[in-house]
């Protein structure tokens, strides 16, 4: 039997990564797009079953158009049982106010509910953020099946009690759990939880800012023989790269230009980019974030440049530089009033005015 382990869909998010309205718009229906190009792969691959373990929405009043495609895509494929748990992010629940509940759709509540379907039972309950510990002491499952767990919260070997989406592992073990499917992390994570069992974040879909770089997907289980195998499917329509260029001893616009394309060589067209500009550089070195962007900004879908060198100075190179050049570094680097960040952007600013005239 092979299943599919997916969560933190976000369906309905703002998309606010810097897009223009047009472009948050489109990436909105791509996201929807993703899910049901999921569904489709799920039913070419003879999948029956979809584990979605939270944060399937992004919103409180969740649209129309994400409800109605949701609930199609599951009407749509009755040859898969979907299995739905809530996150902290579904604040409300999307069948609220259908009269009929799709009969390949399983649903969670506050206490754990088991499904049997194959050679797996499939457990979930979903979280409040106080009882974690005790919904760990009440989970009992049967040793001689194979048992899939499902849940939402940040997995960590020792509970916060400041934080209260994380639930410790050490409560988890020794409950006969052949994998524990969670969602809430956006990025894919499998570790041992104990002799018998694994425990995995599959991530999201689709990243939706640069903090959630990387591949996206979803991961395939398959029960066979009493056993649980599983491998991470990327899947994402577009990535998200965040990609660190060390410009050390580089000093012209051009320079920094061609080292900055060599870095990206390779990203598809339909990406995302983050460029960050790293390393020493001297004062004299002409990092034009601007330039870079009017330069590599057609050749992606979104393209972000950003200067986090540090800069070099060298005091004893103007002590007895007697032009104006010298004369404006001795006075700002021997200002008592400005910290040595405003120090490093107004030499940075003011040499290059000075070249300039």
């Amino acid at each position: 039997m092979k299943l599919i382990h997916c969560g933190d869909l976000h369906l309905d998010s703002k998309m606010e990564t810097g897009l223009s309205a047009e472009k948050a718009r489109e990436r909105r229906l791509e996201l929807l797009r993703t899910f049901t190009r999921m569904l489709e792969q799920a039913e070419a691959d003879k999948v029956e079953a979809i584990l979605i373990c939270g944060d399937l929405f992004d919103a409180e009043h969740v649209s129309a158009r994400a409800r109605n495609c949701v609930l199609d895509g599951i009407v749509q494929h009755p040859g898969i049982t979907f299995y739905y748990l809530q996150g902290n992010h579904d604040q409300s629940s999307f069948l609220s106010g259908l009269e009929e509940i799709p009969d390949n759709l399983r649903t969670f509540g506050r206490e754990w509910t088991s499904y049997e379907q194959g050679e797996a039972v499939i457990t979930g309950a979903e979280w409040s953020g106080a009882d974690a510990d005790t919904l760990a002491g009440q989970l009992s499952l049967p040793e001689d099946r194979v048992n899939l767990v499902m849940f939402h919260g940040m997995a960590a070997e020792y509970a916060d009690k400041d934080r209260s989406e994380i639930f410790s592992l050490r409560n988890w073990r020794g409950k006969q759990i052949d994998y524990l499917a969670l969602g809430h992390i956006h990025s894919f994570r499998q570790e041992r939880l104990d002799d018998r069992g694994v425990w995995c974040y599959c991530g999201c879909l689709e990243g939706r800012g640069f903090d959630e770089c990387g591949p996206k997907g979803y991961v395939e289980l398959e029960v066979k023989a009493g056993k649980v195998s599983s491998r991470f499917v990327p899947f994402a329509w577009r990535c998200l790269h965040e990609v660190p260029v060390d410009v050390t001893d580089l000093l012209t616009a051009e320079e920094i230009r061609r080292r900055v394309q060599e870095e990206v060589q390779g990203i598809p067209s339909k990406d995302m980019v983050k460029i960050c500009l790293t390393g020493k550089s001297a004062l004299e070195a002409e990092k034009d974030p601007a330039w870079i962007q009017k330069w590599l900004e057609e050749d992606y879908y979104l393209l972000k440049v950003r200067d986090e060198t540090t800069g070099v100075i060298h005091p004893e190179e103007y002590q007895y530089d007697v032009s104006l050049k010298g004369e404006f570094v001795r006075l700002v680097l021997g200002s008592e009033e400005l910290s040595e960040e405003q120090k490093e952007e107004i030499l940075r600013r003011g040499i290059h005015a000075l070249e300039e005239v």
